[in-house]
């Protein structure tokens, strides 16, 4: 039986690319000579200490699926919910990111780019309406997936314009947010964790 290996041999037994073992020789793991030609040979002995003293690490761990942040899209132009509404979001989901638009076109253009999970929407928005946008939303399969809630300081019959793009959607009053919307999220994120 030969005393040496070659680094391919030693990178199919390591299960390991060929550089990767140069590596290992070059940092002194792996205790090798050079040819003349300059090619490695590393010895046996040398290799199977080293799977000996690694054998807890010899299969790599399974890559873990890099899961994305749930992620949340407020569009609301007032400052003052933006804040309300960030500050519940952070406690009620801390590993949340939430995303603020302040008018209707940059959040239609923020939701495209971004396909959050959750999207909290006012009605009275400038350059595009809540209602539009939300009607916009659902016409586009990419959005189908993201929950939407409504948050308004329209009472129920100033909303009543607005009624056939909020068919389905829970809404809160801006006067409720404190109370409401913790129990609103909870019901958007388990929707998402529902399979389609």
């Amino acid at each position: 039986m030969p005393e040496t290996c070659s680094t391919t041999e030693a990178a199919g037994r390591l299960g390991m690319a060929v550089r990767s073992v140069q590596l290992m020789v070059d940092r002194g793991e792996l205790q090798a000579w050079k040819t003349p030609g300059g090619h490695r040979r590393i010895l046996l002995s040398s290799l199977e200490a080293w799977l000996a003293a690694n054998a807890g690490d010899a299969e790599p761990p399974a890559p873990v699926p890099t899961r994305r942040p749930l992620t949340l899209l407020l569009i609301e132009d007032s400052v003052h919910f933006q804040n309300l509404i960030s500050l519940v979001v952070k406690r009620e989901l801390p590993g949340a990111e939430l995303h603020v638009a302040s008018d209707g076109i940059a959040g239609l253009a923020m939701a495209g780019r971004l396909e959050p999970d959750v999207l909290l929407i006012d009605i009275l928005l400038p350059g595009i309406d809540g209602a539009a946008l939300i009607t916009s939303l659902r016409s586009h399969p990419q959005f189908a997936r993201s929950q939407l809630i409504v948050v308004t300081a329209l009472d129920e019959a100033q909303r009543a314009p607005y009624a056939f793009a909020l068919e389905g959607v829970p809404v809160v009053h801006k006067t409720a947010l404190v109370a409401e919307l913790p129990a609103l999220l909870a019901r958007a994120t388990a929707n998402l964790a529902t399979p389609a």
